[in-house]
């Protein structure tokens, strides 16, 4: 007040130091939508402070949320780190939270070993760090935190089960699904086991994979898979039926076929469109050509069983059970499969001693003839350090999902045209 005259920017807290905006109506861009600014990107933003009676365009709402400073945290000694899509298949960042309060410590902008290792070397203190199977974060964390205890997220783990399971149930679909529709014996069959049959004759003969590959004008991975099975059945698949307008009268259709196996299909057609069927004559026809009718069961495919199989046996319905029994005792393999699958489950509830119980369950899922599952074992072996944490402590990796869960909100709300530096920010305030 050199001049004699108030100015607004003589006053605390009514306005910024340029006298252009007044500081009541930035504070309450950090409030708008909850959350730290959760909802005042762009034209959203604009038009809620606007309901609040703050006239602001969408550029300054920006701005105003850019200047609101970020929580400053201490580094907590247990962390957790994921990462997530800035452009899927082509840009990724990472996020850091506390594993214990799930509170946001840091966002970075790559997932690059060098990137997480520097961050870890500037904020000492962390003793146990979650993640996932991330060969770079286990490198990162290796050179920067040699003495941290690395915890793998269970998740995970699961998920790599359920995948070598729904190969393994679908290597034995001859054997649960005889139950079922048959197989059809077309040009694809026959092919299969003709290839099967030069692969193991050339490995007979010692030579290597990548050699069978040449000579059969293969791929490699193909090699692998033929290679990996001891019969030619195991790579025969029962057919894949969806669910059709048909499935609900199939028992009427039984018993029909069964009274007179020489029922016209019209008259068919005729008694369960009486009963409520509403497809056509050529869907009729298609489903009892391909034998849907006569089969003891209806058609599953193998990863709706496989599914059945990672429920939890408690939670099945009774039907469900019926099925899954059924397709258990089909073979020693399913019934070997199901006791590991329920086994591992049971290491997954975090307690000290599951280290050891979990060497004993690798050692018991190598002597069945399961390949998929080997090469799962395989896989534990290589982080095993990770999964013993993982099954012995209480520290586990949830909270960083739920992180890029909300972040794949706010990124539809604005990211792609207001940047990276903007989608930390609100991700941070958040």
């Amino acid at each position: 007040m050199r001049d004699g005259r108030v100015r607004a920017a003589d006053v605390p807290g009514a306005a910024s130091r340029a006298g252009r905006t007044v500081s009541a109506p930035h504070d309450r861009v950090g409030h708008a939508g909850g959350g730290g600014g959760a909802g005042v990107a762009r034209r959203a933003g604009s038009r809620l402070l606007a309901v609040l009676g703050v006239a602001m365009s969408r550029q300054t709402a920006v701005r105003s949320l850019l200047s609101l400073p970020l929580p400053v945290r201490p580094t907590p000694e247990v962390i957790g780190v994921d990462d997530f899509a800035l452009r899927k298949r082509h840009r990724y960042a990472t996020v850091i939270i506390d594993a214990v309060t799930r509170e946001r410590i840091d966002v970075l902008a790559d997932r690059q070993a060098d990137t997480l290792e520097a961050w870890l070397r500037a904020h000492p203190g962390v003793r146990v760090v979650c993640r996932d199977s991330s060969g770079a974060y286990a490198e990162a964390i290796r050179r920067a935190l040699p003495d941290a205890v690395q915890v793998g997220d269970r998740w995970h783990v699961w998920h790599n089960l359920a995948e070598a399971v729904v190969k393994e149930v679908a290597a034995h679909s001859l054997c649960w699904g005889k139950t079922g529709p048959p197989p059809k014996e077309g040009v694809r069959t026959a092919t299969t086991r003709e290839r099967w049959r030069q692969v193991h004759a050339l490995l007979d003969q010692g030579v290597g994979l990548l050699e069978c590959a040449r000579r059969l004008g293969l791929a490699l991975n193909t090699v692998k898979r033929y290679a990996r099975v001891s019969e030619p059945e195991r790579l025969v698949r029962v057919p894949k039926y969806r669910p059709t307008l048909v499935d609900p009268f199939r028992d009427h259709l039984r018993r029909r076929r069964a009274e007179d196996p020489a029922v016209p299909v019209q008259r068919l057609l005729v008694e369960i469109k009486k009963l409520g069927y509403t497809g056509s004559q050529n869907l009729l026809y298609r489903y009892i050509n391909q034998g849907r009718v006569e089969c003891d069961r209806p058609a599953i495919s193998p990863k709706r069983l496989a599914g059945l199989l990672l429920t939890e046996p408690g939670k099945l319905k009774e039907h469900h059970a019926e099925r899954l029994d059924a397709a258990i005792a089909a073979c020693h393999e399913m019934t070997m499969l199901a006791g590991l699958v329920r086994g591992f489950a049971a290491l997954l509830d975090p307690k000290q001693g599951n280290d050891q119980l979990l060497t004993a369950w690798i050692e018991r899922a190598r002597q069945v003839d399961l390949p998929h599952m080997h090469a799962f074992t395989r896989g534990l072996d290589y982080d095993r350090a990770a999964v013993d944490a993982a099954l012995t402590l209480p520290f586990h990796n949830g909270g960083a999902e739920g992180v890029n869960t909300r972040t794949k909100m706010i990124k539809r709300q604005m990211y792609g045209r207001a940047g990276f530096e903007l989608l930390r920010h609100r991700i941070l305030l958040g």
